[in-house]
């Protein structure tokens, strides 16, 4: 009747898993190379022509769970872009993920996990951390982003509160990836400024040999007060002009060969043809007003001395 079933093989040596496994993977120069021609793609584009479909050379994920504003979403944008994927609650991801959950940092150290298996990110709302079910949204290396600031229209200047993309490109600067931190950024208008506002402490986390020294960088720079540069008032050659509080100080007189007085000064005078360009306008739908009232007024003149001869004729 029925067919008895075959034990499976088992390997000993389990020398076909690990082959099978080594040969998924891609080595990090084949990663880099790939890196360098997604973003050469990125930037050779004609102007006003689509951009086109740009191949990442690792996966990029993402559980959305409809928080924000789908228009101000940057996830929901990389998404619509190709360059990101939405998981499902309960879907393993197999590269590093983002998430509240995790105990580790991302470091330098993370970069071949990248590499070969990809980003995740949460897309949720940090107003809304306490309704996300974090638990069905793993991987199998979370991990934390460390101190950085928010660059994004929504939370700009507030500290850790990062945007999904925000959140994909630190992670690629620290694992040692800034082609594709860029890559993704440029869709976004804002996006460069959150590698300018963030630039020194990238560098340091970048350089980081371990979580340690990563930490330790962190806390340095949260502790550390602003460095002043030291200051001779009485330098003549230091570039710095000074003057006397106790006078009066007087007005730069122009300087004709100064470039951005005269940028400003172009700006003006265009801002000046605008308002008069405005006031000519103005000037002219007066004018026609005044005109047609005075037509109006001639006309009614003219209608009372009609009647006044009829009447005086009668």
């Amino acid at each position: 009747m029925g067919r008895k079933k075959q034990g499976k093989f088992v390997n000993p040596d389990n020398k076909g898993k690990d082959k099978r496994h080594k040969m998924k993977g891609k080595t990090l120069e084949a990663f880099t190379e790939e890196m360098h021609t997604a973003f050469e793609a990125s930037l050779h584009v004609e102007e006003g022509a689509e951009a086109p479909q740009v191949k990442l050379p690792c996966p990029l994920a993402m559980w959305e769970l409809g928080h924000c504003d789908p228009k101000r979403c940057t996830g929901r944008k990389l998404v619509r872009k190709g360059f990101v994927r939405n998981l499902r609650l309960n879907q393993r991801f197999n590269g590093l993920v983002l998430s509240p959950m995790g105990t580790k940092y991302v470091t330098p150290a993370d970069r071949a996990i990248v590499a070969q298996n990809g980003l995740a990110v949460i897309d949720c709302s940090w107003a809304k951390l306490d309704e996300t079910p974090f638990s069905k949204m793993v991987g199998t290396h979370p991990r934390l982003l460390p101190f950085l600031v928010a660059a994004n229209p929504v939370n700009y200047g507030k500290p850790c509160k990062l945007s999904c993309v925000e959140a994909f490109a630190a992670t690629f600067c620290i694992v040692g990836f800034e082609e594709l931190a860029v890559l993704l950024l440029q869709k976004f208008k804002w996006g460069r400024g959150f590698l300018e506002l963030n630039k020194v402490l990238l560098e340091r986390y970048a350089a980081c040999q371990s979580e340690e020294e990563l930490l330790s960088v962190e806390k340095d720079y949260l502790t550390s007060k602003p460095e002043e540069e030291d200051f001779d008032p009485f330098d003549v050659d230091s570039g710095v002009e000074c003057r006397n509080l106790n006078r009066h100080q007087c007005e730069p007189e122009d300087d004709d060969s100064d470039e951005d007085t005269d940028a400003s000064e172009e700006d003006e005078a265009e801002d000046e043809a605008k308002d008069e360009a405005k006031d000519e306008a103005e000037d002219e739908v007066e004018d026609e007003k005044k005109e047609s009232n005075d037509e109006s007024g001639a006309s009614s003149h003219h209608k009372e001395v009609e009647k006044r001869e009829s009447g005086s004729s009668q």
